[in-house]
């Protein structure tokens, strides 16, 4: 059996491995493509070891709407930090993205985020909640035959 670190795992580490090189290389050139547009990398940007796909988890910002790393979905261990004025351009920019499916609402002002939800074209809105659910250990999923439902 192959050590932990080969099959893609280290343990006491909270995050996982690229699926592949070619993914893992895409993550990487769309870091390069926020350093070269200007963003600021706060943290990581790099690979994480010698074996496996790994990417260190990664913190840019200065991050502007027409950056690589703030308009395309990376699949990666990277997050990008824009700066904003109030909520009206945040609804403004949300919604000039090219996805819309779910959106995270941190505020402890409820009527900011009931504002922000109703106004978003965005199928999924969630304020400040779920964090234990994203956290969790472990995650089972089984597909039932048909005749068990």
């Amino acid at each position: 059996m192959l050590p932990l670190k080969k099959r893609g795992y280290i343990a006491l580490l909270d995050i996982g491995r690229s699926i592949d090189e070619e993914k893992f290389n895409k993550i990487l050139g769309l870091i390069e493509s926020g350093k070269q547009q200007g963003a600021s990398l706060q943290c990581g940007g790099e690979s994480q070891w010698d074996t496996g796909y790994f990417v260190k988890p990664t913190v840019f910002s200065d991050a502007t709407d027409d950056m690589r790393i703030a308009k395309e979905e990376i699949f990666g261990p990277v997050q990008s930090i824009l700066k904003f004025k109030d909520i009206d351009e945040v609804i403004e920019r949300a919604n000039n993205t090219s996805y819309g499916l779910a959106a995270g609402v941190m505020t402890r002002d409820i009527n900011k985020a009931l504002k922000i939800s109703q106004n978003l074209d965005i199928g999924s809105v969630w304020r400040e909640y779920a964090l234990h659910e994203y956290t969790e250990i472990k995650t089972v999923a089984i597909n039932f035959p048909e005749k068990y439902l």
